[in-house]
C-alpha cells in the first residue's frame, strides 16, 4: 500500500470508503470534515492507495501537547491484510518527527473490534473522560 497526502479527487472515494466502515454519523458531514482538515495541516491527511484506489485513510493532527487520529479507515475488503498497522505507523512516525510526545484517539464505547486493533498496536485507555460541545452545527 502506498501512503500518500490526501488530494481533491480523493473526496468521493474517501468518503465512500467511510460510510463502507460506518464511520459517518448523520450529525458529521463527511464533506465537510474533509473541508475542514484542508485548512489545518493538510499534509496529515493520510491516504492508502492499492493499484492506485484509495483504500484507507487516517486523519492526523498535531496540536503541540498531542497527536490525535481520526476516520483511520481501511475498506472491508482490505482489512486483515496490515493496512491499518501500517498507516498508524505511518502516522505516529509522521507525529515524532514533529516532536509529539504522546497520541491520542477515540474509539466509539462497544465497539470492541476496534478497541483490540489498537490494544495490539500497544495503545491503552487513558484514565479521562472525553467530553464534547458542538460549536457549529452540520445541519
Amino acid at each position: 500500500m502506498l501512503i500518500r497526502s490526501f488530494r481533491e479527487e480523493d473526496t468521493e472515494p474517501v468518503v465512500a470508503l467511510w460510510q463502507a466502515c460506518g464511520l459517518t454519523r448523520p450529525w458529521n458531514d463527511p464533506y465537510r470534515d474533509i473541508a475542514r482538515k484542508l485548512t489545518a495541516q493538510p499534509e496529515l491527511f493520510l491516504v492508502g492507495e492499492v493499484s492506485g484506489e484509495p483504500i484507507a485513510s487516517a486523519m492526523v493532527g498535531f496540536d503541540g501537547h498531542r497527536g490525535w487520529v481520526y476516520y483511520l479507515a481501511v475498506h472491508p475488503t482490505h482489512q486483515g491484510k496490515g493496512y491499518g498497522r501500517m498507516l498508524m505507523a505511518h502516522a505516529e512516525q509522521l507525529l515524532i518527527e514533529r516532536g509529539c510526545p504522546k497520541i491520542n484517539l477515540l474509539v466509539r464505547a462497544g465497539n470492541h473490534a476496534v478497541i483490540d486493533f489498537y490494544d495490539k498496536l500497544g495503545y491503552a485507555p487513558d484514565a479521562a473522560v472525553s467530553l464534547g460541545k458542538r460549536l457549529i452545527p452540520d445541519q
